[in-house]
C-alpha cells in the first residue's frame, strides 16, 4: 500500500485523462460482464456486498452529458452533441425533448449542452419551476470562432412538458473544444456551484496556450464582467449570477471564485455541509478532493502529491528559442526547449493536497503500456472520473452510506469510496461496480437509493475486458439501470 490516501495501482488500469467527445481524448470504459441489456430482470451484477439486477432502459442518446433525477419521477438528461434537454420515463425509455438549444455550439469536441441542474422547489407549487443549464456559445458569429460558456435559467411548464423563459444568470465564461468540466450543482445553501477546467490547454492541439488554472481575477475583471481567468476553477454563485456576499477573498478581490488550481474537475458533490470534488489527472493522479473556501489545488504545478512523482510540468507556451507552435506534440518526451519544473519547486501557503489520488505510480513507471498501442492513455494509471455523488440512503443498499459514488469512463464502472466521520482520507480500498465495455459518463439516483441510472457515451474508445483498447462499446448513447436485489 502506498498510504491511506493512495491506492495502489495494477496492470492495465483505470482511466487516461482527457475528455474527447468522440474518443479523441477522453478516458474509455471496459468489462468482462455480460450487456447490461442481456440482463434484464437477472441478478447479473454481484460482488461480495450486493447483487443487481440490470436492464437497458433506452440508447441512441446523442452524448449524454448529465443525468439528474427529477420530482416528476423522469430522468432529466443534457445531450451534448444533440443540444438538447431530454425527459426520460425510466419504466419504458419514453423520451420527451424539453428543449433544443439551437444556440449551442458543438464542433465535434467537448463542448456543445453540458450542465443540468433542478431548483430545489421544481413543481412544488411555489412558482420556482426553474432549471439551469450550460453550454458553450460563439460569442462572435460570422468571424473566427469566440467559443465562449453561459449557464441559463430555464421555467418548466408542468402543461407542455418543455423549457421556456430563458434568462442569461452569467455569460462569458471560458468555453473550449477540451476540458471544459462543467459540473453544474445547487448546494444545500442554495447557490449554484460551477466547475470550470483548463480547458485542454498546455497539450495536444492547444498545446502553445498557457493553463490559466493559477491566474485569478482582479477588481477591474469583476468591475467589468470580465470572467476570462476563471478556467480551473470552481465557482460559487447566487441564483441570480450575482457574487455571494460570504464568497472567500482570493489575493485581497471577491469574485465568483471558489476555489482554483484545478484541471478538469467534472465531479461535484455535498455530502452535508462539505464540498468534494474528483477531476481528471494528466497521466496519472486523478484526485479525489475536499473543497475548501479560498484554497488552491495546485494545477498545474503539481499533479496528485507533492511528490516529485510521474509528474513535470511542463510549460509547452513558454518554449525558447525555438516557439511553441514550431514544435510537435510530443506527451512523454517534452523537447529542450520546454522549460520543465518539479513539483517541490512550487510553493503556496494556500495549497491544498487531495484526499486521495487514482493513481499515484512511481518515476519507473511504464506509461507506454503496448497492450493499448497507440490508444497508450488508455493504460494509464487513472481511471477518469466523470461525475461524483453522495450516497447517504440509510434504507438503501446495506453498508453504502456515507459513500460517495464515481463513474469513470476508461473502466466502464461506477467507484464507490467509504467517507470517514472527520473528512479525512477515505476508508479502506474503493469497491469497484457495474463494470461493463462502456464509457459511463454520469449517474442518478432512485429517491430510494436502491436503484442506479447510469448514462453511457455514444462512442469512443474503453478499456476492454482483459485490457487493452476498444471501441466497441456495449451499449452507446444509453441510460443503464441497476437496481439492487440483495446481499452478495
Amino acid at each position: 500500500m502506498l498510504s491511506t490516501a493512495s491506492w495502489i495501482f495494477i496492470g492495465c488500469g483505470p482511466t487516461d485523462p482527457l475528455n474527447g467527445p468522440l474518443g479523441a481524448h477522453e478516458d474509455p470504459l471496459g468489462a468482462s460482464e455480460p450487456s447490461a441489456a442481456e440482463g434484464a430482470g437477472a441478478a447479473d451484477f454481484a460482488d461480495e456486498e450486493a447483487t443487481f439486477a440490470s436492464r437497458e432502459v433506452v440508447r441512441g442518446l446523442s452524448f449524454p452529458n448529465r443525468v439528474v433525477w427529477g420530482p416528476d419521477g423522469h430522468l432529466w438528461l443534457t445531450e451534448r452533441v444533440g443540444k438538447r434537454v431530454v425527459r426520460v420515463r425510466p419504466s419504458d425509455g419514453q423520451r420527451t425533448t424539453a428543449i433544443t438549444i439551437s444556440e449551442a455550439y458543438q464542433s465535434g469536441g467537448q463542448d456543445g449542452v453540458l450542465g443540468l441542474a433542478l431548483h430545489p422547489e421544481l413543481l412544488q407549487g411555489t412558482g420556482r419551476d426553474y432549471v439551469y443549464v450550460s453550454y458553450t456559445y460563439d460569442a462572435d458569429p460570422g468571424s473566427a470562432v469566440n467559443r465562449r460558456t453561459k449557464i441559463r435559467r430555464y421555467t418548466y411548464s408542468s402543461t407542455t412538458k418543455t423549457l421556456g423563459s430563458p434568462v442569461d444568470i452569467i455569460t462569458g465564461l471560458p468555453g473550449s473544444d477540451d476540458h471544459n468540466s462543467a459540473r453544474l450543482l445547487i448546494g444545500p445553501d442554495q447557490k449554484l456551484y460551477y466547475t470550470v477546467g483548463d480547458q485542454g490547454n498546455n497539450q495536444f492541439n492547444r498545446k502553445c496556450l498557457p493553463v490559466g488554472s493559477q491566474d485569478l481575477p482582479t477588481a477591474t475583471d469583476v468591475a467589468a464582467k470580465s470572467w476570462s481567468k476563471y478556467a480551473g476553477k470552481i465557482l460559487r454563485l447566487n441564483l441570480d449570477g450575482s457574487i455571494p456576499s460570504d464568497n472567500p477573498q482570493i489575493a485581497g478581490v471577491r469574485s465568483h471564485v471558489y476555489s482554483y488550481g484545478h484541471r478538469n474537475p467534472q465531479g461535484l458533490t455535498f455530502h452535508g455541509s462539505a464540498l468534494y470534488s474528483n477531476e481528471h489527472g494528466p497521466k496519472s493522479d486523478d484526485e479525489l478532493n475536499l473543497i475548501q473556501p479560498g484554497k488552491n489545488y495546485g494545477w498545474p504545478h503539481v499533479a496528485g502529491y507533492q511528490d516529485n512523482q510521474a509528474y513535470t510540468y511542463a510549460n509547452w507556451s513558454a518554449s525558447s528559442p525555438t516557439p511553441c507552435a514550431s514544435l510537435p506534440w510530443d506527451d512523454y518526451s517534452p523537447p529542450s526547449s520546454v522549460p520543465q519544473q518539479q513539483e517541490s519547486a512550487w510553493s503556496h501557503p494556500d495549497f491544498t493536497a487531495p484526499l486521495a489520488t487514482f493513481y499515484t505510480v512511481g518515476n519507473d513507471h511504464n506509461f507506454r503500456d503496448p497492450a493499448c498501442g497507440s490508444s497508450g492513455y488508455i493504460c494509464w494509471p487513472t481511471i477518469a472520473p466523470s461525475s461524483l455523488h453522495t450516497y447517504v440512503a440509510e434504507s438503501g443498499i446495506p453498508g453504502w452510506e456515507d459513500s460517495l459514488l464515481m463513474t469513470t469512463l476508461k473502466k466502464g464502472a461506477v467507484y464507490r469510496v467509504k467517507l470517514s466521520a472527520t473528512e479525512d482520507p477515505p476508508v479502506g480500498e474503493p469497491v469497484v461496480h457495474f463494470k461493463t465495455t462502456n464509457r459511463y459518463r454520469d449517474l442518478a439516483l432512485s429517491p430510494d437509493g436502491r436503484t442506479i441510472y447510469v448514462i453511457t457515451d455514444t462512442s469512443g474508445n474503453t478499456s476492454g475486458p482483459t485490457g487493452g483498447s476498444t471501441t466497441a462499446l456495449s451499449n452507446p448513447g444509453a441510460i443503464l439501470e441497476f437496481t439492487y436485489t440483495g446481499p452478495g
